[in-house]
């Protein structure tokens, strides 16, 4: 049954006669059980916003999925960051992802296992004709499943915009499908002093808040606020993002994130509006994410200039309408406000280049690279028996909306093989993972997206394969490794039976096994095999172990 949806509509502007016709776009939903989700659009995540709606799937695999609506299979993947991958174009205007399937179906499981047998590539791409894979509203395209970097079986489904390429918020599509009277809840609020312009609570560091504060707030001078706030749905227990956010001071709205739309380029500036699950409600002047709005002519920061009680309210809806609000005071309290310690070298403009050199360290910054003005805590720490100097750009990770240049010279080589070095990023711990980079007149050369600490280290050790349930591979009639690297990762696997390619595949990213379903077109039943693996990591190192198994 086709699903009708007033909500969400394409425009079209005819300017002569000034009148505005509009073509509602209409979806079936991609399953035949009633849907809900564990997941919905524009959630905060690492470095990126959830780009579409995640459908629950009973806790199981293989689901029919089906297309939302008349189309075309636009492009089909086998990927290790989603899975198997399938692009559907609609003729509506509207493109979708589906992600973590279990499987593709008809002649397009039998063309990707026949190009991962010639490609000799678990990870394939195909990009069809328009005519070669029509699809019909309804139609099962696909079966669900939990590959990828996916933490249980679901539906990822993405929506697009064809024409503009941008992610728009499919649930409006399905809105007729979903039955949610629960209002948005706030966990919690922050205030954040402006650098050398304001101050909280007599500090001038950011400063959490419980959601609904027992007395005032005091503070003086440029300060903006922050949410921390979550979406519920009837019957479920997950926790969704939160459409809309209104913030209102004195009974004038200063600002409003409305998440319904967003280009892939946009998603880095989740770094720069949210400070871990607090949404920011101001905006940081190299910040251009379109779904954010200021309305008071000063990005949304507020000017506590007046001792006086400014009340703050904040409103959360959802996209059904379900509303809560949030009321807090702020007290105006003079207080001193010092202006910013720095060193001039290590103050970075946001809307400038900015270049660092310091003996041993080479930084470029192009301008748009940052949100806003940094005041770098520099500061480099050495080790007789280092590689290279340990050099703390800044004490907490500054993110970046774009790769730079950093380049790091070697005080040391203790091996020869210059293919065996890497720029290893450290944590606040002193742990350290790899962020490559290459060897080049002295210098090992890398692109970072943090400004945080960094030095070099070498790994020569070759990865573990470690092989998983090997007496039940033959009755199981499916071969299962761990691969294990401690420094750099693995970066490529092969595996061989009889000294024939075999298809390994990692199907699921946060298991990280490495697996063969046995397939007796491909392995001959019936008597003794042996398996060879090879896994080799990011520094070339390489491990090649063979083990024998009866099928």
């Amino acid at each position: 049954m086709k699903l009708y949806i007033k909500p969400f509509v394409l425009s079209l502007l005819f300017v002569a006669g000034g009148v505005r016709a509009q073509e509602t776009a209409t979806f079936a939903p991609p399953f035949d059980f009633p849907i809900t989700f564990s997941g919905n659009f524009g959630e905060i995540r690492a470095n990126h916003f959830h780009g579409g709606l995640d459908f629950k799937t009973g806790g199981t695999i293989g689901k029919q999925v089906r297309a939302l609506a008349d189309g075309h299979i636009s492009r089909i993947r086998v990927t290790h960051g989603s899975g198997y991958v399938l692009d559907v174009t609609y003729n509506n205007g509207y493109s979708t992802i589906n992600r973590h399937l279990s499987a593709f179906v008809g002649d397009i499981a039998r063309r990707v296992e026949a190009l991962q047998y010639e490609k000799e590539s678990w990870e394939v791409e195909i990009t069809p004709a328009p005519d070669e894979y029509p699809v019909k509203a309804g139609q099962v395209i696909a079966l669900s499943g939990n590959t990828g970097y996916s933490f249980g079986p679901h539906l990822h489904l993405d929506v697009f915009e064809t024409e503009t390429e941008d992610y728009v918020d499919p649930l409006p599509f399905f809105m007729d499908k979903v039955k949610d009277n629960t209002a948005p809840r706030a966990e919690g609020i922050m205030l954040f002093p402006q650098p050398g312009k304001g101050v909280v609570e007599g500090k001038q560091s950011r400063q959490a808040f419980p959601a609904r504060p027992v007395k005032p707030i005091t503070a003086w001078g440029l300060i903006g606020a922050g949410i921390r706030a979550y979406d519920y749905m009837d019957g479920v227990h997950n926790k969704y993002g939160v459409k809309n956010v209104v913030l209102e001071v004195d009974g004038k709205e200063v600002f409003r994130s409305v998440v319904d739309r967003f280009a892939y380029e946009e998603n880095r500036y989740i770094n720069s509006w949210t400070h871990g699950q607090y949404m920011k409600s101001f905006i940081e002047p190299g910040n251009r994410l379109r779904m954010l709005h200021a309305s008071n002519g000063n990005r949304g920061l507020v000017e506590i200039n007046e001792e006086r009680p400014y009340q703050f309210v904040y409103t959360l809806s959802d996209a059904l309408g379900n509303t809560s609000k949030v009321r807090f005071t702020v007290q105006g309290r003079k207080m001193d406000i010092r202006p910013v310690e720095h060193r001039e070298k290590y103050a970075f403009k946001w809307d400038k280049v900015n270049y660092l050199q310091e003996p041993g360290l080479e930084l470029v910054i192009p301008k748009g690279m940052l949100y806003d003005d940094a005041w770098l805590n520099y500061a480099v720490r050495a080790d007789s028996g280092d590689i290279a100097f340990t050099y703390q750009l800044n004490d907490t990770r500054i993110p970046m909306h774009g790769a730079c240049d950093l380049r790091i010279g070697l005080r040391r080589r203790p091996v020869e093989d210059m293919t065996k070095y890497y720029v290893a990023g450290v944590t606040a711990r002193g742990g350290k993972y790899s962020v490559g980079g290459k060897y080049e007149d002295g210098f090992m050369k890398v692109r970072i997206r943090d400004l945080g600490t960094y030095t070099v280290a070498v790994d020569t050790v070759p990865p573990q394969i470690i092989p998983v349930n090997k007496v039940q591979w033959g009755r199981m009639g499916r071969i299962v490794f761990k691969a294990k690297d401690k420094e750099t990762g693995i970066e490529t696997y092969r595996g061989t039976i009889d000294g024939k390619y075999a298809l390994f595949g990692k199907p699921n990213s946060i298991s990280g096994d490495i697996v063969c379903e046995l397939d007796p077109k491909h392995v001959e039943k019936g008597g003794k095999h042996i398996v060879e693996m090879t896994v080799t990591d990011g520094c070339g190192n390489r491990t090649t172990e063979q083990f024998e198994f009866v099928w």
